[in-house]
């Protein structure tokens, strides 16, 4: 082979490895973009207060005057 297929087979070889470098960079940001969304909702479900379950009849408005 000569010294220019040389070239030409390692300027390709060197551009695949660029774009399967894109494509993981690209794959690990959406990875940790889907983490920071999981973690938000977990904290906004936090934030909300909770409530116990309570059976029939109780928390509900008792009559006094009975």
């Amino acid at each position: 082979m000569s010294e220019t297929s040389v070239d030409i087979a390692r300027t390709l070889v060197g551009m695949k490895a660029a774009v399967t470098q894109q494509a993981l960079q690209l794959e690990m940001v959406k990875q940790n973009a889907q983490a920071d969304q999981a973690v938000i909702a977990l904290l906004q479900e936090a934030a909300v207060p909770a409530r116990a379950p309570l059976p029939p009849g109780q928390g509900a408005r008792l009559d006094v005057t009975a």
